[in-house]
């Protein structure tokens, strides 16, 4: 064969063994395992710390601290009344939880014993901790503020700092770690831009076409939000420079989470369906679905193992043409862990 053939074609098989690779390091993704959990009450935003291996999932009264690895329950904090998400502090050795009723609990992250509570306002929901400023932030959707706290607040004697009026009422929330907070607006079909030093909105983005935004993410690298919304069913791609809607992705029905992860978004929905987004050449298509049981709708992901993990129980059976949601089978609370393979 001639030289030129014999370099020509060592590319090729090259090119084709190198694209190989990354689609076999992309993988598939699949349900891995299931955690039956039991236990009662309800189910919200659960929480993944990486570095203990811990799940923190809000079942409506208590927090149950779960083995992120076997499923066996660690701990079991007490005291909610209508419990909605954790934010977990490490430099402060803290969580704090979400109460509806207008409240955050904080506990020991060693001990799991709680240390106190602050009132918030009311309904207190999204929750997440902001390393560059070393505050909690707290969604309250009645309230339509956005509450912060000093995580090394004292628990016993501390407050809450005074309330950001959002001009809607928001949902769940993201931080770029450079000063600026993103919040959903649900009833106004908007991303609140939040200046922290400040105090103060800049900005209101449409979702459109999306609406009725619940789930938001970020990945801070790319300067992009991931918005979650129900009405219609869409993945929103959104530019955390100027709020300009770079795509819309569509995915399944009863949307509450959207997480980003290793250059992958995720977007998990009531009817039992994982959309995983991803890029490439600039463009965003879905690029799974992953079944899942239904009622999946909320989740985080390990940042370190990259597995996905999705709260959720079985349900029964309905009648028919009844309406509503199914009712959730007694004892039946699992945690579903989805993974590449």
């Amino acid at each position: 064969m001639h030289s030129r053939n014999l370099l020509a074609a060592f590319l090729i098989a090259a090119l084709a063994f190198t694209l190989t690779g990354r689609v076999a390091a992309q993988g598939t993704w699949a349900v891995e395992k299931t955690f039956h959990i039991g236990g009662e009450g309800g189910m919200d935003y659960i929480t993944v710390d990486a570095k203990s291996h811990r799940l923190y999932v809000p079942r409506s009264t208590h927090t149950m601290v779960i083995d992120a690895d076997s499923g066996k329950t660690l701990a079991d904090i007490p005291g909610q009344k209508h419990n909605h998400g954790v934010a977990i502090a490490p430099e402060a050795g803290r969580g704090f939880i979400t109460d509806g009723e207008g409240s955050v609990v904080i506990f020991d992250l060693k001990t799991n014993a709680v240390l106190g509570t602050l009132k918030a306002r009311p309904d207190a929901d999204g929750i997440i901790y902001d390393k560059a400023t070393g505050l909690v932030l707290v969604s309250c959707g009645d309230d339509g503020t956005l509450v912060t706290i000093k995580a090394d607040v004292d628990p016993k004697t501390g407050s809450i700092d005074a309330p950001i009026d959002l001009g809607g009422k928001p949902e769940f929330l993201a931080s770029d770690g450079a000063g600026k907070v993103y919040v959903n607006l649900e009833d106004k079909d908007q991303i609140a831009v939040v200046d922290l030093k400040a105090r103060k909105v800049l900005a209101h983005w449409p979702v459109a076409p999306g609406g009725s935004p619940v789930g938001l993410a970020i990945d801070t690298a790319k300067h992009r939000l991931f918005v979650g919304c129900r009405k219609p069913q869409k993945l929103i791609v959104m530019s955390t420079d100027d709020g300009k809607v770079v795509a819309d992705l569509p995915i399944g029905a009863g949307v509450d989470a959207t997480k980003f992860d290793a250059g992958q978004a995720f977007a998990s929905c009531r009817d039992g369906k994982l959309n995983v987004a991803g890029e490439s050449g600039g463009k965003f298509e879905i690029v799974q679905t992953v079944t899942t049981p239904f009622g999946a709708k909320t989740m985080d992901v390990d940042p370190e193992t990259h597995k996905v993990y999705l709260p959720t129980f079985e349900f029964e059976e309905q009648k028919p043409g009844a309406t509503g949601r199914p009712a959730a089978k007694p004892g039946s609370f699992m945690i579903v862990v989805v993974a590449r393979h």
